[in-house]
């Protein structure tokens, strides 16, 4: 029978906080980085994540001296990412459409599990480099695709402006990971549109979420929900 689900504050709250512990810690990283200094540009967000400063890679000096910091915010994120996900699909969607989000949002804290723990760096073991590229691939992928679908999924129910929204932004993040490899010297730019494209939504829907749960009277539910 469909059902009645409440809006769900904690995975606003998830969400939110899995977008703002990635900014956070990815300024700091990147402001500890001075010789020679970070750029969002042309560094690749893995840069971050290097533990071997000095190391000479596709022609970038990479030293990063909080990389102990991002590799945990990769790790984080992707829990928090995937956790907040799974809380709306438990709430919001059912049948095939749950188990679908379910499990790219599996599939996308398992790869970011292995960014944060395999370094991306051609310095360490054969396997690691193969591993952290292969993880993020996996990652931003299934994290762009379960923004378009947020927008795609009529069963959600959802105003016409976020649909718009969620779609164009997943699909924008899509379009510029396939760039990443276009020029060395945007290198940073296009990944950061594939990546920034999820925790932008992550922030968007988090706090969208809590304005509407602090609107909702007491007691009050969702609409009843549409099988997708």
């Amino acid at each position: 029978m469909p059902r009645k689900n409440r809006l769900p504050p904690a995975a606003a709250v998830v969400l939110l906080l899995s977008a703002v512990q990635w900014v956070v810690s990815e300024a700091v990283a990147a402001a500890a980085w001075t010789s020679p200094p970070y750029s969002y540009a042309t560094n690749y967000i893995s840069d971050l994540g290097v533990p071997d400063c000095g190391t000479h890679y596709q022609g970038r000096t990479i030293c990063s001296p909080d990389h102990t910091l991002m590799n945990t915010s990769f790790i984080v994120q992707g829990i928090l990412f995937a956790t907040g996900v799974v809380l709306l699909a438990a709430t919001l969607l059912t049948g095939r459409a749950r188990r679908v989000v379910v499990a790219l949002a599996a599939a996308h804290a398992v790869g970011f599990l292995l960014v944060g723990l395999f370094h991306g760096s051609p310095d360490g073991p054969g396997y690691s480099l193969a591993l952290h590229v292969g993880g993020a691939a996996v990652a931003i992928l299934c994290a762009n695709t379960i923004v378009i679908l947020a927008g795609s999924l009529r069963s959600l129910r959802l105003p016409r402006a976020y649909r718009v929204f969620s779609i164009a932004v997943g699909a924008l993040g899509l379009l510029s990971e396939a760039f990443v490899g276009a020029s060395t010297s945007t290198a940073g730019i296009f990944e950061r549109g594939g990546v920034y494209s999820w925790l932008l939504w992550s922030a968007v829907t988090g706090v969208s979420l809590l304005v509407r749960c602090a609107r909702r009277p007491a007691g009050a539910r969702m609409p009843e929900n549409v099988p997708a």
